[in-house]
């Protein structure tokens, strides 16, 4: 399940966080660094997923 996480992170790095944590701060923060810049938005997601 976590390979599957991995790749949605990947692909739509909120979408990935979203089905790790919900809707909570992590997946804002997580929109606001994929508008950012693309990599850093998969970064956060691959290490929210992988945190836990």
């Amino acid at each position: 399940m976590d390979f599957l996480r991995i790749l949605v992170a990947i692909l739509l790095p909120p979408v990935g966080v979203a089905l790790q944590v919900g809707l909570r701060w992590p997946f804002w923060i997580n929109i606001l660094l994929t508008l950012l810049g693309y990599i850093p938005g998969i970064v956060h997601a691959v290490w929210i997923i992988a945190r836990r």
